[in-house]
């Protein structure tokens, strides 16, 4: 099978790069030259732009050949150079990534007539034929059709370019934001044609921002079983100063990149507007979640082999307990503002005192800044003595951190962690703070869990493996039910051992929640927030990322009043959902609102 057929069957999610005419315009060259010539006249130009995409981690390159026909390149008293600018265009792209796959770029023919009559048509496919020859002559892996908005047109380039196909083909219109071309192609006749052709993908490039193309994608995955490409516009331009300026951040975009895949598209990649900075962003936001196959997979499934895995039960008291199928309480205790932490040590002694099996210490909650999560860890289990579970979050360190951090986390003689993603810097107190986002939890669990069979990132042997009991979050109410659920799985597929919900305060939903994950086979630590006044739930249920408080709760707050009256109400809530889920969870943790553990100790007397 072809290397680029043999990613998509594999699952893999497949990355082109940006746009090559933004780039062009970048550097000087202005829309009056013709940027296919560039190929001849500047070709290491072109071949440092490509550079900055394969530094940005994509695994396709286009060529810079989008309009190198002889009807377009005739405007230019160039058509006699189509074969010499297209094979130019996969040298150039070869050189700046001799490891990617090059695609060909193929566009419309400069014309605006429609319906194409008999002799436009026979040309169209003759220009398409002698460009796509030229392209597979200079050594492409494949051929990209794309911005296609005339059918006419396409059709001419799909009889020209598959009627003898030497190379996987794919195949991408131009819709606009109700789905049609701008000549009035809907995407479902589209669809539908594309449907009946040997196109290896089909898809959607240019026009449209990521919002608008991801309904698109919705719709489009429910209408074929090819696989699918998007490459969105970085949003629609803005004339700044007399340039047209394309707005949307790389941030924004990655975000999308991710939804794109979980949505069915195998390709992603950027059209105009986008640049190595959007690229990159993507590349950062994929990874974790859909990791490259290695050519050392084989090699680390043997160097596992011959590892002697802790088993559960030895790693910790409180993994000894949850591998035995014994309920355990935690009682999460936020770490303060300033490096004083008596105030939290004391309280973690008098929760070993009540027989509490571990202190749930949240990193950085709601993306504020506190004491670190580890030092605290470290000082309660030593001055306290009682275990600790050490939430971790992919948000404020790179890939390089992380795992120096586990292995500095063990070495201190911790072994309970919960991985989380970790909420972006935009919802806390740091709003301008930049976050990293590495991984997110799934792929910091397969590193953990890597740890533990004793080998590191780079699948390096790293002696004796560490012991962690890997924790992972879920959340019962976010609003996606199909995805979190879905990841859940994902993150017991990487190596996670055991689950901590949001704060429950929906037991309806809770319950449909938890028999959605009836086949997880992991134990559910069911997580609880005593409300303290109606301000308090209020609150939860409208800042509080995932958390949903129902009304009748926040009317029984409301009735409470204020004062101890309230803070008795949202204790009594809370026992009284820890009554009914505890035959369908292994432990519960507690918050302690404003540091205040005798709230939670109080739930536990109900």
């Amino acid at each position: 099978m072809h290397p680029f057929l043999s990613k998509i069957a594999e699952g893999r999610a497949i990355l082109f790069d940006g746009a090559m005419g933004t780039m062009i315009y970048e550097k000087g060259i202005y829309i009056n030259q013709n940027f296919d010539n560039l190929n001849l006249a500047q070709p290491r130009m072109i071949e440092e732009i490509h550079a900055e995409y394969v530094k940005a981690g994509c695994d396709v390159l286009e060529t810079n050949t989008f309009g190198a026909n002889r009807i377009a390149l005739a405007k230019y008293a160039l058509a006699d150079k189509v074969r010499e600018i297209n094979i130019a265009g996969v040298r150039i792209a070869r050189a700046a990534g001799p490891e990617l796959l090059v695609a060909g770029s193929i566009g419309p023919l400069s014309t605006n007539v429609e319906p194409l009559g008999a002799v436009l048509r026979d040309e169209a496919v003759d220009a398409y034929r002698e460009q796509s020859s030229a392209l597979i002559e200079g050594g492409a892996d494949l051929l990209i059709l794309e911005t296609f908005d005339q059918m006419e047109m396409l059709v001419a380039a799909i009889e020209a370019v598959l009627r003898d196909k030497k190379v996987p083909v794919i195949v991408q219109l131009a819709f606009n934001e109700e789905g049609h071309t701008a000549y009035g192609t809907s995407l479902e006749q589209a669809v539908r044609y594309l449907n009946e052709t040997d196109a290896d993908v089909i898809g959607m490039n240019c026009s449209i921002g990521p919002a608008p193309m991801l309904e698109l994608l919705k719709k489009m995955v429910r209408l074929t079983d090819r696989p699918l490409s998007v490459q969105p516009n970085a949003g629609y331009p803005r004339n700044v100063g007399g340039r047209n300026m394309y707005m949307t951040t790389p941030e924004y975009l990655s975000e999308y990149a991710v939804q794109f895949l979980s949505n069915g598209a195998s390709i992603i990649g950027g059209c105009c507007g986008t640049t190595p900075r959007h690229i990159r962003a993507m590349k950062q936001a994929i990874k974790s979640r859909y990791p490259e196959k290695r050519g050392t997979v084989v090699e680390d499934t043997a160097a596992r082999d011959t590892v002697d895995v802790v088993p559960m039960e030895q790693r910790s008291a409180f993994a000894a307990k949850l591998a035995r199928g014994e309920f355990v309480v935690s009682i999460e205790i936020t770490p303060p503002r300033g490096s004083d932490a008596s105030a939290v040590i004391a309280s973690a002694k008098l929760l070993k005192e009540q027989g509490i099996d571990a202190v749930n210490i949240p990193d950085g909650p709601r993306a504020s800044a506190r004491l670190a999560p580890m030092p605290l860890a470290i000082l309660l289990e030593r001055e306290a003595g009682i275990e600790t579970v050490l939430h971790y979050t992919c948000r404020d360190r790179n890939i390089i951190g992380m795992q120096s951090d586990f292995l500095g986390a063990h070495a201190a003689g911790l072994r309970n962690v919960l991985i989380i993603t970790g909420d972006p810097p935009k919802l806390g107190d740091y709003p301008y703070a930049t976050a990293v986002f590495d991984l997110d939890s799934i792929g910091l669990v397969r590193v953990v869990n890597g740890l533990n069979h004793g080998h590191d990132i780079g699948q390096h042997p790293i002696g004796k493996p560490t012991s962690f009991l890997i924790g992972v979050g879920a959340n019962p109410g976010f609003e996606d039910q199909e995805r979190e659920i879905d990841r859940l799985f994902q993150k017991k597929e990487a190596g996670a051992e055991f689950v901590i919900t949001q704060p429950v305060f929906d037991i309806k939903q809770f319950e449909a929640f938890i028999r959605r994950i009836g086949g997880l086979g992991l134990p559910v630590i069911a997580g609880l927030w005593p409300l303290v006044s109606h301000r308090n739930a209020e609150f939860m249920n409208n800042e509080v990322p995932g958390v949903v408080v129902p009304q009748s709760l926040l009317d029984r707050m409301r009735r409470a009043g204020t004062g101890s009256e309230a803070v008795a109400e949202g204790v009594l809530i809370a026992q009284d959902l820890l009554n009914k889920m505890k035959g369908m969870i292994q432990g519960v943790q507690i918050s302690a609102p404003f540091g205040r553990v005798q709230y939670s100790l109080d739930v536990l007397k109900g």
